[in-house]
């Protein structure tokens, strides 16, 4: 369990240097939120992946000269090695890891001990939560397909993993039901639900490291405004009006589990509809070199020496 932990720990501190780049590139603002939303792979990926290929062109390269070091798990002559980056730095060997001192041995059994522990309550905790959000959905009253209407809800929403419902509150004109249904069938088509429990539970895993906790927030708004696109996107451009202010007069529920229509900031996203321009082909293939790019500078690591 020290072992496990030990290499929690790096991804953790990897994971959250991969954030703070994801939250800077965010801020550019001529970035799609689609290829934004699509870069919080690669935190997500550092956050459970402990080793990776080795690269020349791998930022972990330039951070691996000051504060970390390359552990060699396999190398080839004639194909990239796999290494892992190690920042803790307190182990001698590591298959199996042997500490530098025994002081930092028992810190390590103890901590490692009181991390599956508060691991598991919070994982136990978000189950326990999910089955709740799921008893929501009993009630609710079919209006037609997959589209269903409750009075237990402020916020229309997505319901469910496996067996997806979308369930809006009573009261909702018509108008604003057809722009809600295209958002969150969007959601659907996406596995959101899916991705949104993903990030839950890594987060769990994580829970130690507060920046985590920090990205999820964000990584949540980049998930809506990325499907505010993907719907902008069908629309022309009085609809994209009609549908902005559909999105004003949904209310601002909230639910970890859900994927809600009005459940990121309304402001900026209200902004983004407004200023929303479909892109070219030169255009999307110009912001996925870009996305290729960052992808092999972030997620490969620094090469043995």
């Amino acid at each position: 369990m020290t072992d496990i932990f030990y290499w929690t720990l790096n991804m953790s501190i990897i994971g959250s240097a991969m954030c703070g780049i994801i939250l800077l590139l965010r801020r550019i603002r001529r970035i799609p939120r689609f290829f934004v939303y699509l870069l919080w792979v690669i935190p997500l990926c550092r956050f459970w992946i402990p080793f990776g290929i080795s690269g020349k062109y791998s930022l972990m390269t330039l951070i691996s000269q000051y504060i970390s070091r390359t552990v060699v798990l396999h190398e080839a002559a004639d194909l990239p090695s796999i290494v892992a980056a190690n920042f803790v730095r307190a182990a001698d060997t590591y298959f199996p890891i042997v500490y530098k001192t025994h002081l930092l041995a028992a810190v390590f059994q103890i901590a490692s001990f009181i991390w599956i522990v508060v691991g598991c309550g919070a994982l136990i905790a978000i189950f326990l939560l999910y089955r709740f959000t799921k008893a929501e959905m009993r009630d609710a009253i079919l209006i037609r397909d997959n589209l269903y209407a409750s009075d237990r809800i402020t916020s229309p929403a997505v319901y469910g993993i496996i067996k997806t419902r979308i369930i809006v509150p009573r009261g909702i004109s018509d108008e604003d039901l057809a722009y809600i249904e295209l958002h969150e069938t969007a959601h659907i088509a996406r596995k959101d639900n899916l991705f949104r429990c993903i990030a839950l539970v890594t987060a769990c895993v994580h829970w130690f490291n507060p920046f985590i906790w920090m990205s999820l927030k964000y990584y949540f708004e980049d998930m809506e405004m990325a499907c505010d696109a993907k719907v902008l996107s069908s629309l022309k451009r009085e609809e994209q009006k009609q549908y902005a202010s559909a999105l004003l007069h949904a209310s601002q529920g909230k639910n970890l589990f859900v994927s809600a229509f009005g459940g990121a900031k309304i402001k900026v996203r209200i902004e983004n509809i407004l200023s929303y321009k479909k892109l070219t082909i030169a255009s999307t293939l110009c912001f996925s070199a870009l996305l290729i790019a960052i992808a092999v500078l972030l997620l490969t690591n620094a090469q043995s020496r």
